[in-house]
């Protein structure tokens, strides 16, 4: 089943200020990955980053859906699901710099980023490798009848991991309330996934009997109203759904991939940055339904800005752990 952007479906009745809430989110990701790639060419941030930038109605429509205990896991590319959780910018900048304030002290960095308080357990830089994990918290979740459902967001790279296949078929057989959202950006690192990915993704799910659905990746109000439908069916005891998000990366695979031509064109890339930019379809639902001002819309900009800078400075700023806490909090 597919949901179309723009259907009736989209139309919850979320208030205006929920609906700022969630423009603010989006917004405060993309200026976040920003800060994150500035941080890499100023050779301030050790290794790479996998930036989310252009896929921000995912996480913040599927995360809006959740409860604060609600569990989700990340992927290597998942600043944008931390944030979407409920994390902190200053604490993130922190961990991506290797700094004691970090959510891991410094010791997870970019693709490790874990903040249970929140729910989040976990960034995970193998790919697909966080689909046991959110299925084991689904099942703790039953046994222990919380009332609390998992997401296990992922990349469509995943797909080819077998993992994948054996936690759809326990979680249906045993109707465990889990979501899995493969974030269709159209490319494995460097390929196009096309190339890669036989048949029809959603098949995947339905072989094993799981609800599955698509829905427009840019189209933050149609990801919201599909997740709230399918969170809620998972916490009725109705079981587990695979949810593709059709979305898109600005950037390259990570930071350090600039010149990205041989694997994709620039009129590929300036298509779904000018006419299918998440955010800007939603600065622009808002002004048309007279939800916000220009002026609104661009204060918040500025503000946010501010904050991001602020988060850096205070990241920068922050002290590297002692050398007395080297085997502390390490686990494997």
């Amino acid at each position: 089943m597919t949901i179309a952007a723009g259907s009736s479906e989209t139309q919850t009745a979320l208030g205006v200020q929920q609906w700022m809430g969630m423009y603010r989110q989006m917004l405060s990701i993309r200026l976040f990955e920003e800060q994150v790639n500035e941080l890499y060419k100023r050779a301030l941030m050790p290794g790479l980053a996998h930036l989310y930038s252009g896929e921000e109605a995912v996480a913040v429509g599927i995360c809006e859906a959740l409860r604060g205990d609600d569990y989700i896991t990340s992927t290597h590319r998942g600043h944008g699901h931390c944030l979407a959780k409920g994390a902190t910018p200053d604490r993130m900048f922190a961990e991506l710099l290797g700094k004691e304030a970090g959510y891991c002290r410094g010791k997870g960095g970019s693709m490790h980023i874990a903040d249970p308080k929140t729910g989040n357990l976990g960034a995970n830089a193998i790919v697909g490798g966080s689909a046991g994990i959110a299925t084991g918290a689904a099942f703790s979740a039953k046994q222990l009848k919380t009332g609390q459902v998992a997401v296990c967001f992922f990349g469509e790279g995943a797909l080819g991991q077998g993992l994948f296949y054996e936690v759809m078929n326990l979680a249906q057989l045993w109707k465990l309330p889990v979501i899995y959202v493969c974030e269709n950006n159209l490319y494995n690192e460097y390929t196009h996934y096309t190339e890669t990915t036989a048949g029809d993704i959603l098949a995947r799910g339905t072989a094993f009997g799981l609800h599955a659905e698509s829905v427009d990746g840019q189209d933050v109000r149609a990801v919201h109203a599909t997740a709230a439908r399918l969170v809620e069916r998972a916490r009725r005891g109705e079981g587990p759904a695979l949810l593709m998000c059709k979305t898109y990366r600005y950037t390259g695979h990570h930071v350090g991939d600039i010149s990205r031509e041989y694997y994709r064109s620039k009129q590929e890339e300036q298509h779904w940055m000018g006419e299918r930019d998440p955010i800007k379809l939603f600065a622009g639902w808002l002004l048309e339904q007279k939800h916000a001002e220009k002026a609104q819309l661009e204060g918040i900009y500025a503000e946010i800005e501010t904050q991001m800078k602020k988060a850096v400075e205070f990241a920068v700023a922050a002290p590297y752990p002692g050398l007395d806490q080297v085997e502390q909090d390490i686990y494997a």
